[in-house]
């Protein structure tokens, strides 16, 4: 919002309100006696520092139109409402704005929000024909090294490839790549996680944790090119499964999280172990499961809990 109100061009000015003739008025003062404009501005008034307000004739204005009981009736009841949540009831000292929620019920709406999308994204990635799961297994630990591989079709859970993941560096990793770049090619390809273990990323195959991106060859595996440019928006498991799951460290949270706190007694959905083609396999399920609406939620997931129902998003 700008500082001032600039003048108008080719509107006569003046610097005080004393200068101002008789009849002409701001559009405040014709409100304040029933009045609207009716015609344009004929002059302009400086206020405020450097700000303009335009003036009007007082013979041209006309009456403003007035509400009947039954219309100021529902204006009230509309400013009413601002200040009551419309999915609790709960009432605030100040205007809620836009989608009318309290704080906790805009929590939970944001979690449902992203939990409806997720089954709407498994869904399209079990009708797409393209989809590919990638899986790399690996030992527990942030690091360790892969051990396997696997490519799964989303749509009917298919094993399209499984194999050793061999070294960095040697002809067995130089192998699993290109079979890799031949499979994928022209794939939709979703990743496992986009939160760690680093173990699990298919970009370990390509360049080990610590070292930066550089060789040349690096750049043409085109099914890394999503996590590459933006892994907020790359497709991944973790992050449908959790918004579906809709786990939260809090209840002041809106946004769901990973449970990967093995004392809360909830734990991922799948297995992660050495064995790619097996933890794959759960994976395309688990995606199955959530385009069909069949997938557990989480039993205290904000919306179940606080009595107040799903909210309508």
């Amino acid at each position: 919002m700008p500082s001032y109100v600039p003048a108008l061009p080719d509107v006569i000015r003046y610097t005080w309100w004393g200068d101002v003739p008789e009849g002409l008025f701001t559009k405040t003062d014709l409100d304040r006696q029933g009045f609207k404009p009716g015609s344009d501005p004929v002059g302009q008034v400086l206020y405020h520092g450097n700000s303009y307000a335009p003036l009007y004739e007082a013979a041209k204005a006309v009456p403003k139109r007035t509400c009947s009981p039954a219309q100021r009736a529902v204006l009230d009841r509309a400013r009413e409402l601002q200040y009551q949540c419309r999915r609790c009831g709960v009432r605030r000292h100040y205007p809620l704005g836009r989608g009318r929620w309290c704080e906790p019920c805009s929590y939970t709406a944001a979690l449902y929000a992203d939990h409806a999308k997720a089954r709407q994204f498994a869904r399209e990635l079990v009708d797409d024909l393209d989809a590919v799961l990638l899986v790399v297994g690996a030992g527990p630990g942030e690091c360790a090294s892969p051990e396997t591989i696997a490519v799964i079709r989303v749509h009917d859970q298919e094993l399209l490839h499984a194999g050793e993941a061999g070294t960095y560096g040697t002809a067995e990793r130089q192998a699993a790549l290109d079979r890799l770049d031949k499979i994928l090619e022209g794939c939709r390809v979703v990743h496992e996680t986009d939160r760690g273990p680093v173990s699990r990323y298919p970009s370990i195959l390509v360049t080990p944790p610590g070292q930066p991106v550089s060789s040349e060859r690096d750049s043409l595996h085109t099914w890394l090119r999503p996590h590459r440019e933006n892994v907020g928006k790359a497709d991944c498991v973790t992050r449908l499964w959790r918004q579906w799951f809709a786990w939260t460290r809090d209840e002041c949270s809106s946004m769901a999280s990973e449970p990967w706190d093995w004392d809360c007694g909830t734990t991922l959905a799948w297995e992660q172990t050495t064995q790619a083609a097996a933890d794959g396999q759960m994976m395309a399920a688990l995606l199955q499961r959530i385009a069909d609406g069949t997938e557990p939620v989480w039993e205290r997931a904000a919306w179940t809990v606080d009595g107040h129902g799903i909210p309508a998003v």
